[in-house]
């Protein structure tokens, strides 16, 4: 799982440092499209954030050997998940109701290749938890395999970092930068 993670990191390292490569090569950034409205993100946060404690509280209790109780937080998780994922798509649809799409400009293209690439990651996690989810079901199975919680732990703490990060790129930082602002000069020449 280390491994994984590691090659998961430089995954998302590669499309970070590019996305920041590009923001600083554009003076124009967003563009005239639109922007992003922060508090659908942040709200997007916030439900990962709480996602990361009913992980934790899910592996807890599995430690415990409380499965009807690790049950339940691993459950939270999957909602939790799904409910940044229904986020995401009605955010989506909302800029392709504007008609902004990827080929819209450099900032949008970066955004739905970032984004988009998150919510594959946190489609996985879901998986990942739906799977140990099942395997609580079968006492021999759960018996064998109840030490997944952790990976799958690990891998939606990895999903929540990396919205973390994620989140002011796109969001808080994605304004226009002040040598971009038309001047008196320049606006009447």
């Amino acid at each position: 799982m280390w491994v994984f993670l590691a090659s998961e990191v430089m995954f998302f390292t590669g499309l970070i440092g590019a996305y920041i490569v590009l923001r600083l090569s554009h003076p124009a950034w967003p563009g005239s499209e639109g922007r992003l409205i922060v508090h659908i993100g942040t709200i997007n946060t916030l439900v990962l954030i709480c996602s990361s404690t009913t992980i934790v509280m899910a592996l807890a209790a599995a430690h415990r050997g409380a499965t009807p109780v690790a049950r339940r937080w691993l459950l939270a998780t999957i909602v939790l998940g799904s409910l940044f994922l229904a986020i995401k798509g009605f955010e989506y649809a909302a800029k392709f109701s504007h008609h902004i799409v990827p080929s819209t400009n450099i900032f949008w293209s970066c955004y739905f290749v970032l984004t988009g690439f998150h919510a594959l990651h946190v489609l996985g996690g879901i998986v990942f938890n739906a799977l140990v989810l099942a395997w609580t079901r079968d006492e021999r199975l759960w018996a064998e395999r109840a030490h997944r919680v952790e990976l799958a732990g690990l891998y939606w703490h990895f999903v929540d970092i990396v919205w973390i990060f994620l989140f002011p790129l796109l969001y808080l930082l994605s304004w226009p930068r002040p040598d971009s602002a038309p001047t008196s000069s320049s606006a009447s020449g």
